[in-house]
C-alpha cells in the first residue's frame, strides 16, 4: 500500500492521512494498520491522565521540548472533548502546543472523543501505532480530564503519568481508588500556586510499591519551566525498568 510505504520512510503527510483514514473508519484503515504493525513496537508510549485543569498539555509541551533536546523524536495524541455540531474536538491541543508543532521530530494530533468513554478516543492507540511505525521515540497521549472510573489509558500506555495541582479541594480525595492506583509516576503541578508539599507528601505516603517499582512523585510548574527534567528522568527511569524484565 503506497500510503504505507510514505509513511514508514518518514511523510509527515502521510502519517496525517493514515490517522484521519483511522478515525473516520475507512475501509482501506484496517488493511493499512495491519502493514504498518510489523514495524512497531519501539515507541515508549506514555498517557498523561488526571482532572481538567490541571495542565496536561502545557506539561506535555514541556516534556516534548525537554526530550527533543535528549534528541528523541516525539509523538503526542491529545484526546479532547468533541463538538456537538461537527464532530471534531473542541480544545485543539495543537493551539496550545503551537511552538512545538513545526519541529520536524515532533508529530501532534489533537482527536475527539466521538461519545467513548475512558477519557480516550477509539482510535487513540490505532493512532499510537502508526507514529510508533513512523519513527516515534516516544509517544504521549493525553486524555481528556479523566474520573476516577476513566483509567483505561493505564491498560493501554507502558508508563501512566498522574497529574494533579495543590488548592484544588482535598486533592488526594479527587487521587483515591482508581487513579490511585494506575499511577507509575505521579505529578504535583502548578506549584507555583503554594501548597504543592503538602499533596506530594500525601501521595508519597499512599503509593505502594507494585512489580518491583514504586512511583516518585514530580514537582513542577509548566508555567515556569521548573521540575521538568527531573519529571523527564522519572519516565526514562520507569521506561528502564520495564525494558530491564519482562514487563515490556
Amino acid at each position: 500500500m503506497k500510503l504505507v510505504d510514505q509513511v514508514l520512510k518518514g511523510d509527515k503527510r502521510a502519517v496525517a492521512k493514515l490517522i484521519s483514514m483511522v478515525e473516520d473508519d475507512d475501509p482501506g484503515a484496517t488493511e493499512a494498520l495491519a502493514s504498518v504493525y510489523p514495524k512497531t513496537g519501539k515507541a515508549h508510549v506514555v498517557g498523561f491522565t488526571g482532572p481538567p485543569g490541571v495542565g496536561k498539555s502545557s506539561l506535555i509541551n514541556r516534556l516534548v521540548r525537554e526530550f527533543r533536546s535528549r534528541g528523541k523524536k516525539v509523538g503526542v495524541v491529545a484526546v479532547d472533548p468533541t463538538s456537538p455540531f461537527t464532530g471534531g474536538a473542541v480544545l485543539g491541543d495543537r493551539i496550545r502546543m503551537a511552538d512545538t508543532g513545526t519541529d520536524p521530530g515532533v508529530f501532534i494530533r489533537s482527536m475527539a472523543t466521538r461519545g467513548h468513554a475512558g477519557g480516550l478516543a477509539l482510535a487513540t492507540f490505532d493512532a499510537v501505532k502508526v507514529l510508533d511505525a513512523f519513527g516515534m521515540d516516544i509517544v504521549f497521549v493525553e486524555t481528556v480530564g479523566a474520573g476516577q472510573s476513566e483509567v483505561e489509558v493505564a491498560s493501554r500506555a507502558h508508563t501512566t503519568v498522574v497529574v494533579q495541582m495543590p488548592q484544588s479541594g482535598d486533592a488526594v480525595q479527587v487521587l483515591k481508588a482508581g487513579i490511585l492506583e494506575i499511577g507509575d509516576v505521579y505529578v504535583v503541578n502548578k506549584t507555583d500556586l503554594g501548597g504543592a508539599d503538602v499533596v506530594a507528601t500525601n501521595l508519597q505516603f499512599m503509593i505502594v510499591e507494585k512489580e518491583g517499582w514504586r512511583a516518585p512523585v514530580a514537582k513542577t510548574s509548566a508555567l515556569e519551566g521548573k521540575g521538568i527534567p527531573e519529571l523527564a528522568d522519572a519516565i526514562e527511569r520507569h521506561h528502564k525498568h520495564l525494558r530491564s524484565g519482562p514487563l515490556w
